[in-house]
């Protein structure tokens, strides 16, 4: 077992699997059994459309998936495996998620892999055949192209109804940049495009933003400036009114090795950056900062000590009622082993000890599969409760079908 074998490299005492659960699965079953009454709100569910498949957009993806998942995809990427209906098979038929958000990646609708409408298309559909609210949506909103764009926001609330805006901090538009050059971004709090934007989201709501933080590029290491969290924490003190979700938790793959626990002299380097946002700015934990895991966790849990600084240091500087969970999917195809990998996953006692981490105990765990989610997105429990997962094989088939 592919989990065991991680713990093992690690030291053991990260992954709370018995060794018969290698070869009898019943045992295997057992380790990964939630019990009644649990559900799994992925909060960053991904597709493409296939005829979009071109320009800029298209390629960073593809360097990206290439880098960190080369069994999967290092012969290219082919984007009929990332549609909407292997989305479906994926996310609901293949995996124990019961409501899954959908968002996209920068870009405007001509250089997008899925536009604002397409999301939104897609949510419908899924009302139409698999039941109501299986599906929340974000809108991609670029407050860098100007003035014009932060006034969308009316319509596309209306039109729309996205259940959160998500901004890439990090993007420019490539008109902007000279070949080779992967720009600087931008910031939240900057007078001339963040605070117009974080303005309007005030006035129309929804009231949540989603930001893209860390995870920078294909290249480790050369992450455009607007990729960091340092604007976090000022924002969030500004506007208490305001929800602002650290998508990737500012996690970035660092070719200097594995991210350790938060220190002055490393409060510069992935996570650590959020922590030291919030720390400076007076943003306490519970408040109004939340943090995501989506391919932050799929890239840490290989290296578990990593992966337990990340939860260990997030637990402390958000809280356990401010982690949601995230999977990117489907850039790793189903979700569900990444969904059986933090429910047996453990902060061990020398660790807690040590960096004063709490344990990462069964109830913390459901509040990152879905109790966190539930709260800030209004998810009731008739909804939940419809949202049958895995999805039924008929319905499944009926919805794959109409997502071709």
């Amino acid at each position: 077992m592919i989990l065991r074998t991680f713990d093992r490299a690690a030291g053991g005492g990260f992954f709370s699997i018995p060794g018969d659960a290698e070869h009898d699965p019943g045992a295997a079953q057992q380790a990964f059994e939630r019990g009644t009454g649990s559900y799994v709100i992925d909060v960053q569910t991904h597709l493409v459309n296939p005829a979009r498949w071109s320009g800029g957009g298209a390629e960073a993806l593809a360097g990206f998936l290439t880098m960190v998942d080369p069994d999967r995809w290092g012969d290219g990427i082919d984007p009929t495996r990332l549609s909407a209906a292997r989305w479906a098979a994926h996310v609901f038929g293949e995996s124990e998620t019961n409501i899954a958000l959908l968002t996209s990646l920068p870009g405007r609708a001509h250089e997008n892999v899925l536009t604002n409408p397409e999301i939104a298309g897609c949510r419908d559909l899924v009302d139409r055949y698999a039941g109501t609210g299986r599906v929340l949506t974000h809108a991609i909103v670029h407050p860098n192209l100007g003035r014009a764009e932060i006034e969308q926001l009316p319509e596309w609330s209306a039109g729309l109804a996205p259940a959160g805006w998500k901004v890439y901090t990090l993007w420019d538009p490539p008109e902007r940049l000279e070949p080779g050059e992967t720009g600087h971004g931008w910031f939240l709090d900057d007078e001339e495009i963040g605070i117009p934007f974080l303005e309007m989201v005030q006035a129309v709501g929804p009231r949540i933003v989603c930001a893209h933080k860390g995870i920078g590029g294909p290249v480790p290491g050369t992450s455009p400036a607007g990729s960091s969290p340092r604007d976090i924490g000022p924002v969030a003190r500004h506007y208490p009114d305001l929800t602002f979700v650290v998508y990737h938790s500012g996690y970035e793959v660092d070719p200097e090795g594995e991210e350790g626990p938060y220190t002055e002299s490393t409060r510069d380097r992935g996570v650590n950056r959020l922590v030291a946002s919030l720390e400076d700015s007076v943003v306490d934990p519970g408040t109004n900062v939340y943090a995501e895991l989506g391919s932050t966790w799929y890239l840490a849990l290989r290296r578990p000590r990593e992966a337990a600084h990340i939860l260990g240091k997030l637990l402390v500087a958000v809280g356990e009622d401010r982690i949601l969970w995230g999977t990117d999917s489907i850039w790793y195809g189903s979700p569900q082993s990444l969904i059986d990998s933090l429910w047996t996953f453990e902060i061990p006692q020398d660790m807690q000890a040590e960096f004063g981490y709490p344990a990462l105990t069964p109830s913390i765990k459901h509040k990152i599969l879905w109790e966190n989610a539930a709260e800030l997105y209004g998810v009731t429990a008739d909804v939940l409760q419809r949202a049958t997962s895995p999805i039924d094989r008929d319905q499944l088939g009926t919805l794959t079908g109409v997502l071709k």
